[in-house]
């Protein structure tokens, strides 16, 4: 499957769930096989522990853990580093090799 936003991108929410739509966060991992993306500070999740002992004779402590959950790809946007908007992605060949290009202004992201 081919995935035109990377890990580090900057991205922004556009449908979803009314606390999540609007956000902006960096992109932690994307699973491409599955088209789901974990961005960082979005759809966050808790999960509780229980308390158990490892062979080590550690104990790993109880509590709540609160996570990023992946959501689907579709549900996202690339922000451009240039022009701070929203955007589709190009891509466009030369020489050098293949470029994702801002359809707004133009400019190479990288």
């Amino acid at each position: 499957m081919n995935v035109k936003i990377k890990k580090g991108d900057t991205v922004e929410v556009i449908s979803g769930k009314l606390e999540d739509k609007g956000k902006r966060g960096e992109v932690l991992s994307i699973l491409p096989s599955v088209r789901r993306i974990v961005v960082q500070g979005v759809n966050i999740r808790t999960k509780h522990k229980k308390q158990v002992q490892t062979q080590a004779g550690r104990n790993i402590q109880a509590g709540r853990v609160k996570f990023e959950a992946a959501f689907d790809i579709s549900n996202i946007m690339l922000v451009c580093p240039k022009c701070s908007e929203t955007t589709r992605v190009a891509v466009q060949r030369d020489e050098a090799g293949p470029h994702r290009v801002c359809k707004q202004c133009e400019s190479v992201i990288d």
